[in-house]
């Protein structure tokens, strides 16, 4: 556990890969395995995320170009986008980018082990949930495993990967090589919900709201203190407006369902945020405001359950 594996990869650059999920996480890794040249088909049932895919593809590519100087061709034409699990009857690589909630995860789950070969592996990119949870229900638990990208998933060199007790040694390694394709470090750890980042990130966002909450200190000063004195980046409720709000809501609600720790229960400001539709960059508003995004999410319906 923990090892990174940096040595050179087998060649799977041909290898079909599959991406459940158009939305900012799935269209990220699409991107990323087609600029290492794998054909890649992203499904999603909303025709919305279909129809936006290929510029948002397109604009990753170019930001991939400016920031860090990649020339990959046109990316776009390497992705097929559809409706139906069913278009990922030749993948041998699925990547799991749906949203964060079990029953959805596992009816993808049974519905892959159905449609794709034996010899497919499931690599989820799951927040939190547990991969020996996701890999029961299917039949073939040895190949499923976590990759857990992050955000955003081009610009990021490292890949969390999660392996369960049933998670094969072929799995491990066949994963890796394909990370190391795309120019991904890999860091091994094991399961629990959460596994490492999100076990320790989510609580810390939680409390970091709470701290908000109760008028000790604005979101602005929060990040302040773990950029100045802790060295962060961009602080903890920068962070979670990236990930996006209801991301984290949904996160908290499985971390708190598999571990049972009332820890995990989300304060009323992340709550009222997201039922309000300020969940982050990507509407324009969160804990901070971002006036250069055009807010593109709906409010939460009042009382809507986030719990999976």
């Amino acid at each position: 556990m923990g090892e990174s594996k940096d040595s050179e990869p087998s060649d799977t650059a041909g290898t079909p890969v599959g991406v459940v999920g158009a939305g900012t996480m799935g269209v990220g890794v699409a991107q990323c395995f087609a600029a290492a040249g794998h054909p890649v088909v992203v499904v999603d049932p909303d025709p919305a995320a279909r129809a936006s895919g290929p510029e948002r593809v397109r604009a990753w590519t170019r930001a991939a170009r400016l920031l860090r100087g990649q020339d990959s061709g046109p990316v776009e034409e390497r992705v097929v986008w559809a409706a139906d699990l069913d278009a990922l009857s030749g993948a041998r690589f699925v990547v799991d980018c749906a949203p964060e909630r079990v029953s959805l995860k596992e009816e993808i789950l049974r519905t892959l082990d159905r449609v794709c070969p034996a010899e497919t592996v499931f690599a989820s990119c799951t927040s939190a949930i547990p991969i020996g949870h996701l890999g029961s229900v299917t039949g073939r638990p040895e190949r499923v495993v976590g990759t857990h990208f992050m955000n955003p998933a081009p610009l990021k060199d490292t890949v969390e990967v999660a392996t369960s007790a049933a998670t094969g040694e072929q799995t491990v390694r066949r994963t890796l090589d394909i990370l190391a394709g795309l120019g991904k470090k890999a860091i091994v750890v094991g399961d629990g919900p959460g596994f490492v980042s999100n076990r320790v990130l989510m609580l810390t966002v939680n409390e970091a709201a709470a701290v908000v909450d109760a008028g000790t200190a604005d979101a602005a000063t929060v990040d302040r203190v773990f950029q100045e004195c802790f060295g962060h980046a961009t602080g903890p409720l920068r962070t979670a407006d990236l990930i996006g709000l209801d991301t984290v809501l949904d996160t908290l609600a499985v971390l708190g369902r598999f571990t049972g720790d009332e820890r995990f229960r989300p304060t009323p400001l992340l709550s009222r945020l997201v039922a309000e539709g300020s969940v982050g960059r990507k509407a324009g508003r969160g804990f901070h405001p971002y006036p250069s995004h055009r807010s593109i999410v709906p409010p939460r319906p009042a009382g809507a359950d986030t719990h999976v």
